[in-house]
């Protein structure tokens, strides 16, 4: 299989390509290299089944060829975490709405009509404070939004290209909400949160939280999340449907920290900063995020691998080896 992914150099775009390569797939990839990094690509180097690009796709000249060749299209570029929503908002929007648009036109143009996965995210289920987020609910934006709904303002675009392009063009397109993943190759540059708490307690430093520590995330390992990916994209009762992934089993921050310190063998050790330490402006967090997934159940397989403390092992060994205390 042809296997062409936009951001391939990312933390789960370079996921996906591992993943695809040990399957025997055809891999290529176009990225930036703005939030990826060569190193997540370096060995597929030289690999004959590997072809990567140094580009931004929105102006990219060989994407419609990319595009014609490709069986699955993964599209996984855009502009992601908080700190980089909140410091550029404007590129946030206009990244990630023409990077999708130029995509999309230069699959539905082509002569062939290729498996295509849309991310998008659970960010888009704004403020929304039910126990559990289903696909189907009513979503909500605030009018005057502050620059912190901008990253979701533009995966609801994404979303509705996606969406338009499968009823109007045929194309199998899957649009998947990510929520919290997590695992090898994430840093904590850009806000983060599992990889800068890891790196705070294997380096000594209090964990430090934003906000009171209550609110709750769900996180999935992303060699869990690319499966997911893979199986969903092959699924034909997924094509043209808006998809959660990732991981049903919610913990709050304060106790994310905390297991954090518990597995790397250490004492608890937190501070909280309010957001406005934190970001430099007020900011809208939201009080719970676990998704449902009964439709990605009933249209795939799929199973969870990796549990959370599977994943905070691996990455607690990793930053100690990375600081020499291994």
């Amino acid at each position: 299989m042809h296997v062409f992914v936009t951001g391939g150099a990312g933390f789960i775009g370079s996921n996906l390509v591992e993943h695809h390569l040990a399957k025997g797939d055809s891999v290529h990839v176009v990225d930036d290299l703005s939030t990826g990094r060569r190193e997540n690509i370096a060995p597929y180097i030289g690999n004959p089944r590997f072809q990567f690009d140094h580009a931004d796709i929105v102006n990219w000249p060989g994407m419609e060829k990319a595009a014609a060749w490709a069986d699955r299209i993964y599209h996984m570029a855009a502009v992601v975490g908080v700190f980089r929503v909140l410091e550029d908002p404007i590129n946030v929007l206009s990244t990630n709405i023409a990077g999708t648009d130029r995509l999309l036109r230069a699959a539905a143009d082509g002569h062939w009509k290729p498996q295509i996965i849309i991310p998008s995210s659970s960010e888009v289920y704004g403020p929304i404070s039910g126990p559990i987020l289903r696909e189907d609910a009513t979503l909500l934006v605030h009018s005057g939004a502050r620059s912190r709904w901008n990253y979701a303002i533009s995966k609801l675009a994404d979303e509705a290209q996606g969406l338009s392009y499968a009823r109007q063009h045929g194309l199998p397109i899957c649009i998947v909400r990510l929520f919290n993943t997590v695992g090898p190759r994430q840093t904590g540059r850009y806000g983060m949160v599992i990889p800068r708490f890891v790196e705070q307690a294997v380096t000594g430093q209090p964990i430090t939280i934003f906000g009171s520590g209550e609110q709750t995330r769900s996180f999935c390992d992303v060699r869990d999340t690319v499966v997911a990916l893979d199986l969903l994209a092959g699924a034909p009762r997924a094509a043209g449907e808006i998809v959660n992934v990732g991981n049903d089993r919610e913990i709050s921050i304060n106790d994310l920290a905390d297991l954090i310190c518990e597995r790397a063998g250490l004492p608890p050790n937190r501070k909280h900063l309010s957001y406005v330490e934190a970001y430099g402006e007020e900011y809208d967090d939201i009080l719970h995020r676990r998704p449902s997934l009964e439709k990605l159940m009933s249209m795939t397989e799929f199973q969870h691998r990796w549990t959370l403390e599977d994943t905070l092992d691996e990455l607690i060994a990793d930053a100690r080896t990375r600081h020499g205390k291994g």
